[in-house]
This record gives structure tokens, C-alpha cells and sequence, in this order.
């Protein structure tokens, strides 16, 4: 990590991680960049199985997010 790195922790935050009036589902396939924190160690581990980490950490949240919405109950 950085050394020069402070973390602002009680900023407040510029831009909502909720982007206003986006729609309920984006296209498949479309990609956005954006910064996330994780751990060290579980992105070592996404890492030492070679290419594509990125691709591997999207698929475990969309299976997350995939049984979040199975779970809601019907009409939200």
C-alpha cells in the first residue's frame, strides 16, 4: 500500500455508489471501472489461480446478487 495513503474514512463521500436514475438492469456484458477495496488476502487468492481474477470476483457477486433477488419476496 501506498505509504503517502491516509485513508478519509469520516469524509464525506463526492459520488453515491448508487448511481441516480440509472435503470434496474444494464445490458449484460456492459462493464464499468470503478475502485473497491478487498481484502489482501482473498485477492491473493483470486489471483494465484491465474488470469481472469477479475472476471471470477464479478461472477461471485452476480451469484450473490442472483440469490438476493430469489430471496425477495414477490412484488418488490
Amino acid at each position: 500500500m501506498n505509504k503517502e495513503y491516509e485513508p478519509d474514512w469520516d469524509q464525506p463521500a463526492l459520488h453515491s455508489h448508487v448511481p441516480e436514475a440509472a435503470p434496474k438492469h444494464q445490458m449484460a456484458g456492459a462493464k464499468q471501472i470503478v475502485t473497491i477495496r478487498l481484502d489482501v488476502d482473498m485477492l491473493e487468492w483470486f489471483k494465484a489461480a491465474g488470469p481472469g481474477y477479475q472476471t471470477r470476483i464479478n461472477q461471485v457477486l452476480r451469484e450473490h446478487m442472483a440469490a438476493q433477488r430469489a430471496a425477495e419476496p414477490l412484488g418488490e
